[in-house]
């Protein structure tokens, strides 16, 4: 049976197997923290390009996170050394920033979690660098659209399966592979907590949506079959058949009649193409 445990912005939460249900001060810390995410997000849109590196854009992220006054949540989690994650092509999340060169015609997704004030803002979009072919673009695009036809799910009373199954059909119908390996997950003051919040679902199943509730929605989308696997640094997950792979990342709060997406941009740059 799901246990629901209601928080304040400001008492100490355990990763217990609870579902947080937070008030009005949670909802502040988040939209700050989203809001942060977003802009360093933004500023992505202007620095990817062709012969830029992953670690140079991961110094950004880096310095943009600190002089705004929060933190990296990646730096050190876990013996991470990086600011963010920088997955391209075929690497379907937690990519490692390097001297590697992004090059005309790569799909790049970066992956940003700012922690301020002691709140998480999880976010993730997808790049476009330089001329790409038409079979990335409308992956990305559908990519887009599932991660918006599912929280178009997130409401009160909804079932936490019927997001997963809502993504599941979309992108099933253009025979793209879900990833199941990896999902997204509460939030809030802890950087992943419960639920988790799987992206191929049966609709109807799962706790219940109460309004309260923090969690990221992040579907990992490919283009061809849906297993993947890890490499041997611990931390790249790339698709086994090496096809493309896509995914977008918001994090949301279920409020009394729908959800509240945290991490919107404020310039409108929540899909590409941005300019």
């Amino acid at each position: 049976m799901t246990e629901y445990q209601h928080v304040t912005g400001t008492e100490t939460v355990l990763r217990d197997g609870t579902i947080k249900l937070h008030g009005p001060e949670g909802f502040d810390g988040m939209r700050a923290a989203g809001r942060l995410a977003a802009e360093i997000l933004d500023e992505m849109a202007l620095r990817v390009e062709p012969g830029v590196s992953t670690e140079e854009l991961d110094r950004v992220v880096r310095e943009m996170t600190l002089d705004a006054g929060g933190v990296p949540a990646t730096l050190g989690y876990r013996g991470y050394t990086h600011s963010c994650c920088i997955s391209i092509n075929h690497v379907v999340c937690h990519g490692i920033p390097s001297d590697k060169r992004l090059k005309d015609g790569d799909i790049v997704n970066i992956d940003v979690t700012p922690l301020l004030d002691g709140w998480h803002g999880d976010s993730s979009r997808m790049y476009l660098v330089g001329d790409v072919g038409l079979k990335a673009k409308r992956l990305v695009d559908v990519t887009y659209e599932c991660l918006m036809i599912g929280i178009e799910q997130a409401k009160p009373g909804a079932r936490l399966g019927d997001i997963g199954a809502a993504i599941q059909a979309h992108a099933e119908q253009f025979r793209y592979g879900v990833v199941r390996e990896f999902c997204g997950h509460g939030l809030g003051r802890l950087f992943h907590d419960a639920p988790e919040v799987v992206h191929a679902a049966k609709a109807g199943t799962g706790p219940e949506l109460r309004p309260g509730m923090f969690m990221t929605i992040e579907p990992m989308i490919n283009l061809g079959k849906a297993p993947v696997k890890l490499l041997s640094d611990g931390w790249t997950a790339v698709t086994r058949d090496k096809s493309l792979s896509a995914q977008f990342e918001h994090s949301i709060g279920i409020t009394e009649d729908g959800c509240e997406i945290f991490t919107a941009s404020p310039k409108g740059l929540d899909r590409p193409p941005y300019y």
